[in-house]
């Protein structure tokens, strides 16, 4: 399956197989950081989004937490 050029905003190139394919692309260092950015930044929300109902521990409940084997 071939996409459009146009579904790939953040690439400056493209690398294709013979039958014209893309298989790779060449992204700009600060779209690639922009994007990596993103990916983080979804992370922690889901991760956030997890615990949300969670009661928060205090500081001593946690290093209590972190020293159990």
């Amino acid at each position: 399956m071939t996409y459009p050029v146009e579904n790939y905003p953040f690439a400056q190139e493209f690398i294709t197989d013979s039958q014209g394919k893309i298989r790779k692309v060449i992204l700009d260092i600060a779209d690639y950081q922009n994007l990596l950015e993103a990916i983080e930044d979804e992370g922690l929300y889901r991760a956030m989004n997890e615990v949300r109902h969670e009661t928060p521990l205090s500081l001593q409940e946690a290093i209590a937490e972190l020293e159990q084997p």
